[in-house]
């Protein structure tokens, strides 16, 4: 089995290709190096989403660039990450695609070799490969190509020729996919047309490919440049030349799903936001994760503490919230090495969500309300199930509600930065709130909601948040769940 990264007093740099873009893509040991960094230095083409998996107070150092847009120039990138290596840190490197496919990376190792410090490189998914898959086009398929030819269309300005035989890859047999070449596309197949390739060849280019944001234009070597400037084509984007191209037309399955094409901006916390950004993605939305809250500890953890150390001498306690959840379980750990002693207890929670969470811990849940998962859902359900006069029950929840407190609701302000400037630039389709909180820290934001966005709820008390501050909902979840949620958001859309 693969070592996995771990923290070194000597300092190590991995070199991480993140892959083309879909969080999923990112490989297992991709992940490990970006939960054992204690700073992750990122580009441009990484997704952001990714640095979720890095663990609370890892330093973040962004360090983009694009064509004629430099944040540092790769002189400084080197010389950083060197340096912060040599201080004795995990340093992770994250690199969109594979760090050593036209991409810096094997510079940034050389720059790590020649001072002497540890690194080494992860390999990740390219979109050289990835880009075309996720149109529908396989770079190599039985019936068109058994040869694949890659090559750069952006290479270093300094050199004074090209270093590219165009002679030999316009006769080159089967694919050709090409990088970073859509600024000159006109010339790049102009080069292949001069060379003898043929006009009629099949061409595609495919944008933010495996994104939701992801565009496929197609056309010929003799088109394709006046398609680009007619569309205002723009990169990141892959090329891909050959007869593979019109495998498309049968192999299209990302590009079909039902929410492809809208920018859906879901409000979540940092840790609760994967589990309904994958099943919006997995119906093909471009998903911008734009946490306003974040969960904290009480203010008063010593009263508590104390609740939770008395747990056992209780019938029943309440969960109305996976966060509450979790904290009980947090406090619950520190004071107790057996989960025997939370005794006999009962256990109720708001929604299944809640009881999930209870679920991780090996805990059956005795009471749940069949619909209507709200706090008044589990008040009638207790009425239904017992008579509760002097029963003794410990109700586990936030600080925005009264009496115990386990948890505080905060608002989020420095995790969602890169989403801020994404909502703001590129707007977005929908918005989706799940709990009011969530809509009173929006709001707090003062980001005016896009024209025409729509707005989700989970359920009657988010959607009174929402009117409160003078909107209106478009999409209310039947079942307040999150699986509820997502067939309100589908549905709507069709």
């Amino acid at each position: 089995m693969a070592k996995s990264p771990s923290k070194s007093p000597l300092g190590i740099c991995y070199l991480v290709g993140t892959g083309p873009g879909d969080p999923g893509l990112l490989t297992l040991k991709g992940k490990e190096c970006i939960e054992a960094a204690d700073v992750l230095v990122y580009d441009y083409l990484c997704n952001p989403e990714l640095l979720r998996h890095a663990k609370p107070g890892t330093e973040r150092i962004y360090v983009g660039k694009k064509a004629k847009a430099h944040t540092l120039p790769q002189e400084e990138i080197n010389a950083l990450i060197v340096k912060l290596t040599r201080e004795g840190k995990v340093v992770t490197r994250l690199k969109g695609g594979d760090p050593v496919l036209f991409g810096r990376g094997a510079e940034e190792a050389a720059e790590l070799a020649e001072a002497g410090v540890r690194f080494e490189i992860v390999p990740g998914i390219t979109s050289a490969i990835a880009g075309p898959a996720y149109a529908g086009i396989p770079v190599t398929h039985r019936d068109h190509a058994s040869q694949l030819t890659i090559f750069t269309g952006h290479e270093d300005p300094t050199k004074p020729e090209t270093s590219l035989d165009y002679a030999k890859i316009a006769k080159a047999d089967g694919t050709k996919v090409f990088l970073m070449g859509v600024e000159r596309m006109e010339e790049i197949t102009g080069q292949f047309l001069k060379h003898g390739a043929d006009p009629q060849t099949p061409m595609a280019l495919v944008r933010w490919a495996t994104h939701g944001r992801q565009q496929t234009l197609v056309g010929t070597l003799e088109t394709m440049s006046a398609k680009v400037k007619e569309a205002g084509f723009k990169a990141p984007a892959v090329a891909v030349v050959g007869d593979v191209v019109t495998e498309r037309k049968h192999l299209n399955w990302f590009e079909d799903r039902p929410l492809f094409g809208k920018r859906i901006v879901v409000t979540r916390t940092r840790q609760q936001v994967g589990v309904l950004s994958k099943k919006l993605r997995d119906l093909g939305a471009d998903v911008i994760e734009l946490p306003t809250i974040r969960i904290e500890e009480p203010q008063n953890p010593m009263l508590f503490g104390e609740l939770v150390q008395d747990c056992h001498t209780y019938e029943w306690i309440v969960f109305t919230s996976p966060n509450g959840v979790d904290a009980f379980f947090a406090m619950f750990d520190k004071l107790y090495n057996d989960a025997r002693s939370i005794g006999g207890v009962r256990i109720a929670c708001v929604g299944p969500g809640t009881a999930e969470k209870v679920k991780e811990r090996h805990l059956a849940v005795d009471l749940m309300p069949e619909k209507n998962f709200v706090a008044e859902g589990l008040v009638k359900a207790f009425k239904d199930h017992q008579n509760m006069e002097n029963v003794s029950v410990l109700w586990v929840r936030g600080e925005e509600t009264r009496e115990v407190i386990a948890y505080r609701t905060v608002q989020e302000r420095e995790d969602n930065l890169e989403a801020l400037a994404r909502l703001k630039e590129e707007g977005a389709d929908m918005i989706i709130f799940t709990s009011a909180s969530t809509v009173d820290c929006f709001m707090a934001l003062k980001v005016p909601l896009p024209e025409g966005c729509k707005i989700a709820s989970i359920g009657p008390i988010t959607s009174a948040a929402v009117r409160k501050h003078g909107m209106s909902v478009d999409a209310l979840a039947k079942e307040n769940t999150i699986p509820g949620l997502v067939t309100a958001v589908e549905k709507y859309w069709a």
